[in-house]
């Protein structure tokens, strides 16, 4: 034991950088544990809302069946899936909101994972029309299955707006700028085509690992980037144009301000106001000099 207290005395400065080292450990343990437990709260609220809108869902179905046909049930039902469908094509055809909110198109996302298999669930359970005709257990379960979609989306909305980017490194999170900055360019009408061109392929550089791009939303992107310039122009003439003739406005006739001379001046042999004599000198046309009365 001796050696270990001589070893001791010579370096017990060395118990700070220790302690500092275990305190920070400790403070990444607590915030790692928060944050998971933030996270349980999340999930086990958002599964509470999704068991009481099914059970909502379950009895005003109950009464809707007595006042409300099939078909208006299945109208209103349609109505309901396609817009949480068109809330979620929203993000999947705007590559700006993909890199902005890269959770909602990250199928390792627990919310996001639950809120496309009730999508499948939702689309597969779909009748071809409002007029089919279908038995009670089958709109019910068309019914639970739209409202599961419907939640499920707005949970992992909520989730994909509170995670933004954190789940990236530093580097990548470097890279989703960069490309946000060049998408910018890539679809500013004001650039030129070749600037475009340009941004346009870096941003696929820079998402190539990080996102993945559906087919639809690069041809949207593509389409974007290919606009032309519309602030030019027109070159062509439409065809078969409409030709409106208009009565030319006859020539304004100048006016002559009344001068009194010592005569009146010759008239000429047009109908028109008295012509201004001009002496040859070089006064402007038009201004008049009025002789000085003899002193």
């Amino acid at each position: 034991m001796e050696p270990l207290f001589q070893w001791l005395g010579h370096f017990w400065w060395l118990i700070f950088p220790v302690m500092g080292m275990a305190g920070g450990a400790a403070k990444a343990w607590e915030r790692g544990a928060k944050q998971r437990h933030k996270r349980r709260l999340e999930v086990i609220r958002a599964k509470g809302e999704l068991k009481a809108a099914q059970a909502a869902a379950r009895s005003v179905g109950s009464n809707e069946l007595v006042t409300e046909s099939q078909q208006q049930q299945l109208e209103r039902l349609f109505a309901g899936h396609d817009e949480t469908t068109r809330r979620w094509l929203d993000y999947e055809l705007d590559v700006a909101k993909l890199i902005a909110f890269p959770a909602m198109s990250d199928g390792r996302q627990p919310l996001t994972a639950a809120f496309l298999r009730a999508k499948r669930v939702a689309d597969g359970l779909r009748p071809a029309s409002a007029k089919a005709r279908l038995e009670p257990s089958q709109l019910t379960e068309y019914r639970n299955a739209v409202t599961d979609y419907e939640v499920a989306f707005d949970v992992a909305e909520r989730d994909a707006r509170r995670l933004k980017d954190s789940s990236f490194t530093d580097a990548e999170r470097k890279r989703l700028g960069t490309a946000k900055q060049l998408l910018t360019v890539a679809i500013d009408e004001a650039a030129t085509p070749a600037e475009r061109q340009v941004a346009y392929r870096r941003v696929r550089e820079e998402l190539d690992g990080l996102l993945s791009l559906s087919d639809e939303a690069i041809d949207v992107l593509e389409k974007k980037v290919a606009l032309e310039l519309t602030t030019g122009p027109m070159t062509t003439a439409p065809a078969d144009p409409v030709r409106v003739e208009t009565p030319a406005a006859p020539p304004a006739e100048p006016s002559t301000p009344d001068v009194r001379l010592d005569g009146p001046p010759p008239r000429g042999p047009s109908t028109g106001p008295w012509s201004v004599p001009h002496d040859g000198s070089t006064t402007a046309a038009g201004r008049v000099i009025r002789p000085k009365s003899p002193s």
